[in-house]
This record gives structure tokens, C-alpha cells and sequence, in this order.
């Protein structure tokens, strides 16, 4: 496992790092959760990602009984905060100074520890304003129950606000945690020029586009039983924008370039976001131990320059850039 710097901080963080979204307390059981924790310990990742909104508060809870006797020291625990939680009241969601004081409380009680090393704002709440929101975060953080800040999925504008005021209360703001793969590159025009400039790392989440890239789902077939594309629940919702005929035509064709390289197509995905400088980790899931250790041997790989230009040509015109899919894809209204 390589280590990375998050942002301009001197906090290091495994370049592949385990996150729970949409597995933990939901696709699969807590014993399975626990294996793949242990999986992710045993292949060298020491930094852990989940939010309070997991299968509403569940995934952390998993994570911290998972985690439960390791050295904290040892460890980065990331957590987030924005989505609705338990009973969804009106004050249950947002970036109020309210919800965030009471949010990160739950999480830790949750994750079973102290203090979190990154907390972040899971999306931009457009009814709070920013000052309250980041004097909030400055509390959180003098009171040691957060050692830095971290933002996910918003715009370089917000960003850049989000820094300025950050440096204005005395603490960091040093990471963004935005949706990042092959097919889906909407940071690449605005976003990682303006983290690049302001010492801000992105973390980036779905670097296999929720597994389209691993090959497994195939142009004019149903997608395989237990996959992800076929979870009701919520995970078929968020993969459906991959899953036409042209994008599966066009990965598949990606297979000879992973060969080429030595990779599986979900090794070679991986590997392809971690080529970006501003890109500190790669977040992956599992379902099954085993998943962790394939997913791990992408860390360290460098692709030659022939191969990401042989991608590009695959990939062509379906690739996602147009910036602003990341405000367009954003909550408009505070989601209740």
C-alpha cells in the first residue's frame, strides 16, 4: 500500500481507501461487513470512509464495532455529515450549526472513538449560510472531536468560499470528495485546477462508476444477480446512467487495454483516477473479502502515457466532462 498527503496538510492516507457507502448495514450482512474491514486492515488500508446517512446511521456502526481494538493511532477515520438522519425532522438534515454540533456527536458515539480525522460536508446547503456552517466546523475542530475538514461534491466556487473562510477561522479545509472515473470527469475543468491552487486533495468516490468498469455488465443483457445494477435498494438507481448499450460497448472494449497492462479492468480503474496528481485516494467498497485484495494491487501502478491515451480513444464521446453536472447533479432545496 502507498500513502498519499491530504491536501496541504501533513496528514497521510492510504491511497486505496475503504469506504461502506451502500454495502455496510444494507447489501450485506455485519459478520460480511466485519471480513471485508479486516480484509481492508490486513492489505495495508489504514484510512476508513462512511457518513452518518449510510443506511441511516447503520454503516457507522458496523465500521465501529469492525474497527473496535485496533489502534486508533493507526488509523484515519473519515465520517460526513448533511443528509437526513433518524427521524428526518426539519432540523435533521442540512449544514445548521444545529445539525452539524448534534450530527458529529452521533457519529462518534457510533464509530466508537474520540475524534475523526476528516469530517466533511457531505453536499452544499444552499438554506444555511456558509459562515455558520464553517464557524461550526472551526468549533468541531478546537473542540477535538475533528483534527481537519473536508467538503464532497461541490463546485470550485464553493471551494474556493469554503477555503477562504476556513483560513479566516484558523482551520484547514484540505480535501474534496467527489464522483471520479473514466466515464465521469466533471472535476477535471474546474474543480481539480482550483483544489490544485488552494491545497485541497480530492477523494474520490466511484472509480469503477458504480462497477460499470469492472466488466461485469454486459451491453443487451440483464445485469447479474447480486449486483449492484440489480440492488432495488437503491444501488440499480444510481448506476442506471452507465448502464446503456454504447457505455457497456465501450468498456468492454476496454478488456485488451487491461490485459495489456497487466491489470483487471477494475484494477486498471482504479488505477486510472490515482494517475491524477490532485487525487489523493481512491475510495472502494466490497461485498466479499476478496474484492479488497483485487482492488488493492492497483495502488502503486503508474499506466504509461500510451495506455491513458489508448483509454481515451476507447472511450470517446461518452465520457461525462461538462462541469457543471457537479451543481447540476446537486440538492437544490435542503432534502427533508
Amino acid at each position: 500500500m502507498e500513502f498519499r498527503y491530504l491536501g496541504n496538510s501533513g496528514l497521510k492516507i492510504s491511497e486505496i481507501t475503504y469506504g461502506n457507502w451502500l454495502t455496510h448495514g444494507s447489501q450485506v450482512e455485519n459478520d460480511v461487513a466485519t471480513q471485508c474491514v479486516r480484509a481492508a486492515l490486513d492489505e495495508g488500508i489504514s484510512t476508513f470512509d462512511t457518513a452518518d446517512v449510510y443506511a441511516n446511521t447503520v454503516a457507522e456502526s458496523v465500521l465501529g464495532e469492525a474497527l473496535k481494538g485496533e489502534r486508533r493511532e493507526s488509523l484515519e477515520i473519515f465520517t460526513k455529515v448533511y443528509w437526513p438522519t433518524g427521524p428526518k425532522g426539519k432540523n435533521d438534515t442540512g449544514l445548521s450549526r444545529k445539525h452539524v454540533m448534534e450530527s458529529i456527536d452521533g457519529s462518534l458515539q457510533r464509530l466508537q472513538t474520540d475524534y475523526v480525522d476528516l469530517y466533511q460536508a457531505h453536499r452544499y446547503d444552499t438554506e444555511t449560510p456558509l459562515e455558520e456552517t464553517m464557524q461550526a466546523f472551526a468549533d468541531i475542530v478546537r473542540q477535538g472531536k475533528a483534527l481537519y475538514i473536508g467538503v464532497s461534491e461541490w463546485t470550485a466556487d464553493q471551494i474556493r468560499e469554503g477555503v477562504a473562510l476556513s483560513t479566516e477561522l484558523g482551520f484547514q479545509l484540505i480535501s474534496s470528495q467527489p464522483q471520479y472515473s473514466m466515464l465521469w470527469r466533471v472535476i477535471e475543468g474546474e474543480v481539480v485546477p482550483t483544489s490544485a491552487e488552494l491545497g485541497v486533495s480530492q477523494i474520490v468516490w466511484s472509480p469503477m462508476a458504480q462497477g460499470v468498469l469492472s466488466g461485469k455488465y454486459l451491453p443487451g443483457q440483464q445485469p447479474p444477480q447480486g449486483s449492484r445494477a440489480a440492488d432495488e435498494k437503491g444501488g440499480a438507481d444510481m448506476i442506471k446512467r452507465f448502464m446503456r448499450d454504447d457505455v457497456l460497448s465501450r468498456v468492454q472494449e476496454l478488456k485488451p487495454v487491461a490485459d495489456e497492462a497487466g491489470l483487471s479492468m477494475a484494477q486498471l480503474a482504479v488505477a486510472w483516477v490515482l494517475q491524477n496528481d490532485n487525487v489523493a485516494a481512491a475510495l472502494v467498497g466490497a461485498s466479499r473479502p476478496e474484492q479488497v485484495a483485487e482492488n488493492v494491487k492497483a495502488s502503486g501502478v503508474r499506466l504509461d502515457p500510451a495506455v491513458m491515451a489508448r483509454i481515451d480513444e476507447v472511450l470517446g464521446d461518452i465520457v461525462e466532462r461538462d462541469p457543471n453536472r457537479t451543481r447540476e447533479t446537486a440538492p437544490q432545496t435542503r432534502v427533508a
